[in-house]
């Protein structure tokens, strides 16, 4: 009798846990389309894949939108930023705010954005233009702008690639961090950007939450930096060689002390006691 009741019980359990998995509604998730870029497309298709870009892979959406971190662009940009710098046209504009977005600063916001050419090929950043300039204005990115992006990314694709360096210990740190334009968001020795923890702040961690700050900026946030959290992008984990993050790594962890190619960190990283910085964004 005992062995009919677990019997039982087992079927039952069963039996509920299959009803309920076929009731719940079943969500296939959805395959990325692949984007396939021509220099005939018309204006409104090119505007169509930039808001793609900009909602998704370009991740634009965490700063641009929340009226704290960076201008709203949505529905405006394209009606204002003609009217930006004298006798520059919208699209060279909004060109050159995503290959240089320092040149100018709204007021009231901090120069956090890095240069878009580093995580966009030239032609995807045309898309962004045209988008951006839908919003409230007329898209006048043409065949001509697009012809050349595609020939320069092309161009950009067939030269032979740099040769990798697989020591760590060659590598400069200090130039790596410049690079990867950190020190738009993070300071060091006095330079950089006030919207991240400076870097002096990661001397003395331990080496594998750094990394894993740099590799999934979200992981763990510093509580002084909530406010721009989100800002960092993983994808510059991903552009850097493995390397490069090892020796990136452990310029951070050492204050640039006998951290590659014998680079120091500017200022005098010995006075900087170690701390725990909560995160590197």
């Amino acid at each position: 009798m005992t062995n009919l009741k677990i019997l039982f019980t087992v079927v039952a359990t069963l039996a509920v846990f299959t009803f309920v998995a076929n009731v719940i509604p079943q969500v296939q998730s959805a395959v990325p389309r692949e984007i396939v870029l021509s220099a005939d497309m018309p204006p409104e298709e090119l505007a169509a894949i930039g808001e793609e870009i900009y909602a998704g892979a370009g991740g634009c959406t965490a700063c641009h939108g929340l009226g704290t971190r960076a201008p709203d662009l949505l529905g405006v940009v394209g009606g204002v930023c003609a009217t930006r710098v004298p006798g520059q046209s919208c699209k060279d504009y909004l060109w050159e705010s995503l290959i240089n977005p320092t040149a100018y600063i709204v007021e009231g916001f901090d120069p956090i954005m890095i240069d878009q050419s580093i995580v966009s090929s030239q032609a995807e950043l045309w898309t962004l233009v045209a988008f951006l300039e839908s919003q409230g204005g007329e898209i006048t990115v043409n065949a001509d702008d697009f012809a050349a992006a595609l020939a320069a990314d092309d161009a950009a694709a067939a030269a032979p690639p740099p040769v990798a360096v697989t020591d760590p210990s060659q590598l400069d740190g200090m130039a790596i961090i410049e690079a990867q334009q950190c020190l738009a968001c993070h300071a060091i020795g006095g330079v950089g950007g006030q919207v991240a923890p400076p870097f002096e702040d990661l001397r003395g961690q331990d080496p594998a939450f750094i990394r894993e700050s740099i590799v999934d900026p979200n992981a763990t946030i510093n509580p002084d930096y909530q406010a721009f959290a989100g800002t960092m992008s993983p994808a510059l984990a991903q552009m850097m060689s493995p390397a490069e993050l090892d020796a990136l790594v452990e310029f951070l962890a050492t204050g640039g002390v006998g951290s590659g190619a014998g680079a120091e960190a500017p200022g005098d990283a010995a006075e900087v006691p170690p701390d725990s910085a909560g995160g590197s964004r």
